[in-house]
């Protein structure tokens, strides 16, 4: 079928275009139509699903996107792997512009998000490693042959947004270890995580964050422009993290649901 895939890629700010022998496919979801309709093609002989996570026009600022509506879409047409590419503000010195992070830890600062595909009932889905191991092991890979200075984990935090943060609190989460900052990866991966995908983050940073460079904020602008300088050279590390993906599922992520009752015929 046509419109089956075995992989996803949910496209960051500045990347809204993915494959280039494609045709789009309409679906209708529980959680109402995902951000723009998905767009299925072939990568190096693997069938892939695309959805820009802003919509193709940026129409969808973070706490809008329809994070719901994009992971069940991806699973009705047959995704079990996902790769998430984002743009993210360093808040380590050493993680500049054109670092490349693969993390491996998440810490959630938004608000009001809705963050699970369960209304009723108790479920409780373990989410201790958010990022599937294979993933981040395949991407860092692929970062490497292509010489590309990339971070072998590390915690990525969420914030609400749509706002930037401010130095205080850039400083705060720099104090606290953590890697990178961004508005998108939350709820994202834990919805990923209750369809039993999964799911592998791959953060480009386009700044160091306010309270980290000191001098000049930042601004949706340079971020923007460090991002599309980047894009061609992103869809490529991309392009080859698909192709190296295993077609067979030895992760845990896949037995994620195991013993649960989740109250949710999945697609």
């Amino acid at each position: 079928m046509s419109e089956h895939a075995e992989i996803g890629v949910i496209g960051g700010s500045g990347l809204y275009a993915f494959l280039d022998d494609a045709h789009e496919v309409e679906i209708d979801t529980p959680y109402g139509p995902p951000s723009d309709p998905l767009v299925v093609g072939e990568v190096r002989g693997r069938r892939v699903a695309f959805v820009p996570r802003h919509g193709r026009d940026h129409r969808f600022p973070p706490h809008r996107i329809p994070y719901r509506a994009n992971l069940w879409a991806l699973r009705s047409l047959g995704v079990r792997q996902v790769l998430a590419p984002c743009a993210v503000g360093g808040l380590r010195p050493e993680l500049g512009p054109g670092a490349l992070v693969v993390p491996d830890q998440l810490v959630d600062r938004t608000s009001g998000r809705v963050q699970t595909f369960h209304e009723t009932g108790a479920v409780h889905v373990s989410f201790a490693d958010p990022y599937c191991p294979t993933g981040r092991v395949t991407a860092v890979a692929a970062a490497g042959a292509a010489h590309w200075p990339v971070r072998d984990g590390g915690t990525m935090v969420v914030v609400e947004g749509p706002r930037f943060s401010t130095r205080a609190e850039s400083q705060w989460f720099a104090a606290q270890g953590w890697a990178v900052v961004n508005m998108t990866g939350h709820p994202e991966a834990v919805l990923a995580r209750e369809l039993a995908l999964c799911y592998t983050a791959v953060a480009l940073v386009t700044d160091l964050d306010a309270g980290v460079a000191g001098g000049e904020s930042v601004t949706q602008e340079e971020v923007f422009r460090f991002f599309g300088a980047n894009t061609a050279r992103l869809r490529e590390l991309l392009y080859d993290v698909v192709a190296a993906l295993p077609a067979d599922r030895a992760c845990p992520c896949g037995s994620a649901l195991d013993g649960i009752d989740i109250g949710l015929e999945l697609p």
